[in-house]
């Protein structure tokens, strides 16, 4: 009997043998996803802080631009009051006032500082000859004036005296579109006027460089009634400027880019930027003299992931592995226990088909014995007759049943089957007999009936017929007529004349009505002068019509 408590158990357990596999992946799936919810969850808080922090840095950038922007415009101013009074601009004097405001031009991240008469077109050559003249050689306004042109404004002095500002020495200002646009808006705002980004001449050997200017307007008598005599200025390196001001922040974990006016490649002055990759990013405007900066910041991402973020994946993969391993044994226990139900109920199946069928067939042997007794009893002369007959026939029907246990009852080979009731004829006398034929499987019912049959021809043999003599021969012939029916002939020669019975024998009787029921097909048996013939047909079944009975029978 199956153990009852095993079988409750199982039943209790059985979506868990439905998928071994399924429930410990799907165990493991909820911990993967409730793992990647909370790494979602601190990734989005750390973007948000992430977030504040940048905005709070681009406040902090944006105000250390504009006070180096405020403090180089203050000192414009100054130089700007100064020489307004004067009535011209010495070299002596300029120099004296740039070295005690900037020292060695570096201050605040400008490149120095710079004066730049506006003097009508007309005025050039004259303004030329009196700088020569004054023992400035090799003065000369570069590039000359063109047509319709009618102001220069070229740079006269620009401290301190480095290699670079001397370059820019007789350069007018004025010839270029955007350094013109910045002095007219300085002049009609009488104050400071950036430009937009430029190409500073002391870069001629840097030609990507950025730079931009701030003019501080110059008049006459202190602006009452008279117009602009000239500009304060100073260049800027664009990069240097930015270098400058982020000496008044301290943060190293973001990227910083200036850009003039719009953000893109076209219009970008400085940057300051790591090697790691760039997350988000912030811009904000702000005014540099009348001029729109664009100041974009970004946070450098140090990995993919924050630190805690890595550290709470590490752990819930580590929970979500155990919890499909201890998922993964649950479920197999459950399928082991299930595989133990289900072969003790195929056990107890496949023993009770086997008492069905025991019984069936030890019904069917019966009745073919008493069928055979009472033929064999109504057909014999005496008792030993009777017994000698009875007890052939029925070795005849062990014979058969030997070869079907031999394949627990599946099928029987049809050569085997003819082989087997020819074997005692056939000791010593080989060549008297000769068989031939395909390799046929019959069920068992049809292979006893066949055997029962080819018992009765050579018993017949033995006594009358081909077997009798030394020179009788017997032949048996089997062919598929289709893949459902084979035939069998049989035939003897050489034995003595064959003459035909004038009455029915128990022989003939079992295969013309017995077998031929039994195969449901005729028997064409003839007694030809020269040896018996005989010609059956057995049914060949699919091996799936004779296995073991199941409970529906």
């Amino acid at each position: 009997m199956i153990d009852q408590a095993l079988l409750d158990r199982v039943q209790k357990q059985a979506w868990f043998h439905k998928y071994p596999r399924g429930w410990p992946f799907l165990l493991f799936l909820i911990a993967s996803v409730t793992t990647a919810v909370s790494v979602m969850a601190i990734e989005r808080a750390g973007k948000q802080t992430r977030a504040v922090e940048l905005d709070r840095n681009l406040t902090e950038i944006s105000s250390a631009l504009q006070r180096r922007v405020t403090e180089n415009i203050a000192l414009l101013r100054a130089g700007s009051a100064l020489f307004s009074t004067q009535g011209e601009v010495t070299s002596e004097q300029f120099t004296e006032f740039a070295q005690d405001l900037q020292g060695d031009g570096t201050l605040y991240g400008s490149m120095g500082m710079g004066w730049a008469p506006l003097l009508p077109v007309a005025r050039l050559d004259q303004f030329e000859f009196a700088k020569q003249s004054a023992g400035d050689y090799y003065f000369y306004v570069m590039p000359r004036p063109g047509p319709g042109q009618k102001q220069v404004a070229p740079v006269v002095f620009l401290q301190p005296q480095s290699l670079p500002n001397q370059r820019a020495i007789g350069f007018d200002m004025f010839s270029d579109p955007a350094r013109r646009k910045a002095m007219i808006r300085a002049a009609k705002r009488r104050g400071p006027a950036a430009t937009g980004m430029v190409h500073l001449v002391q870069d001629d050997d840097a030609p990507t460089a950025a730079g931009f200017l701030i003019y501080m307007p110059v008049f006459g008598d202190r602006g009452r009634g008279r117009g602009v005599k000239g500009f304060v200025y100073s260049p800027f390196r664009a990069q240097t400027f930015l270098s400058s001001a982020s000496e008044l922040y301290s943060n190293d974990s973001i990227d910083v880019a200036i850009y003039d006016e719009r953000v893109g490649p076209d219009t970008l002055l400085a940057e300051q930027r790591g090697d790691s990759l760039t997350g988000p990013a912030l811009t904000r405007k702000i005014d540099v003299a009348g001029q729109v900066w664009v100041v974009e910041v970004s946070d450098r991402k140090v990995g993919m992931l924050s630190p805690l973020s890595r550290i709470t994946l590490f752990f819930g993969a580590l929970a979500s592995l155990m919890v499909m391993a201890i998922g993964r044994l649950i479920t197999k226990r459950a399928a082991e226990d299930r595989i133990v139900l289900e072969w003790l109920t195929s056990q107890a199946s496949i023993r009770n088909s086997l008492t069905r069928e025991l019984n069936h067939r030890v019904k069917n042997t019966l009745a073919n014995v008493l069928s055979i007794a009472a033929l064999t009893r109504r057909r014999s002369t005496s008792i030993d007759d009777f017994t000698d007959s009875l007890t052939a026939r029925i070795r005849a029907l062990s014979a058969t049943h030997d070869l079907l246990s031999q394949s627990n009852w599946g099928n029987a080979a049809l050569g085997d089957i003819v082989q087997s009731e020819l074997a005692p004829y056939m000791e010593g006398h080989e060549s008297h007999v000769t068989m031939s034929g395909p390799s046929i499987k019959l069920a068992p019912n049809d292979a006893m009936s066949l055997g029962l049959a080819i018992h009765e021809l050579a018993t017949n043999a033995a006594k009358y017929g081909a077997l009798s003599t030394i020179e009788g021969r017997i032949y048996v012939e089997w062919t598929l007529l289709s893949p459902e029916l084979a035939e069998i002939h049989w035939r003897e020669e050489g034995g003595p004349p064959v003459i035909p019975p004038t009455k029915r024998g128990f022989g003939r009787d079992l295969i013309e009505k017995i077998v031929a029921h039994e195969l449901k097909s005729e028997v064409d048996l003839r007694f030809n002068p020269g040896g018996v013939e005989c010609r059956l047909k057995v049914p060949v079944r699919a091996s799936r019509e004779f296995v073991l009975r199941n409970e529906s029978r």
